[in-house]
């Protein structure tokens, strides 16, 4: 359609210079080179993951960095970054708390848990902490069906939750925010 224009702050670009540090680009390399010639749209989700890392969000320009970097058009990126919740179009928390809500996690208390961790931190679904720290975001599915209750903070995985392990977790990741992540933790780490 001439002259469409999509007016949504999901879709501005910020004017923000977007270059990846030699290291993660040299990992984005990789994971390209594990697949055909001509078919890099395949390490798409890897690639958006370290992208996310990097730059503690996908805005538009770091989209757009991601598809010249994948020779793809920026829409290609921008159905994918959009259609997963592990993808974060705006600034969020250190910590990114992902509470599954699931059937099976609700009836063994997810949205018990998910209540708490609201009352603990003063946030509601989808807020950050007023010190950045937090994230609160209420999923679907996490896998762990079995384990439920369960979260997903960053990389790391909780199940079996309870109020008590709850703020155990909280405040280890509060006293230890100044520290970087644990060795293994980050996504550039699981991909190797």
């Amino acid at each position: 359609m001439p002259g469409f224009k999509v007016d949504h702050k999901q879709y501005k670009e910020e004017g923000t210079r977007i270059e990846f540090t030699p290291e993660i680009f040299d990992k984005v390399n990789k994971i390209i080179k594990r697949y055909p010639e001509g078919r890099q749209k395949s390490a798409i989700i890897p690639v958006l993951h370290l992208a996310q890392e990097e730059f503690g969000y996908l805005s538009v320009d770091v989209q757009n960095y991601i598809a010249s970097i994948l020779n793809l058009q920026p829409v290609e990126v921008y159905e994918v970054a959009t259609f997963y919740s592990q993808f974060y179009l705006e600034k969020q928390g250190k910590y990114v708390i992902e509470v599954c809500h699931t059937g099976p996690c609700a009836i063994c208390g997810g949205e018990k848990i998910s209540e708490y961790i609201q009352k603990k931190l003063n946030i509601k679904n989808g807020e950050t902490s007023k010190d950045g720290l937090f994230t609160l975001r209420e999923v679907e599915c996490l896998g762990a069906c079995g384990y439920a209750p369960a979260m997903q903070i960053n990389t790391d995985f909780y199940e079996n939750l309870t109020e008590d392990r709850i703020d155990e977790i909280i405040k280890d990741l509060s006293q230890n925010s100044d520290k970087n992540q644990k060795a293994g933790s980050k996504w550039a780490d699981k991909f190797f």
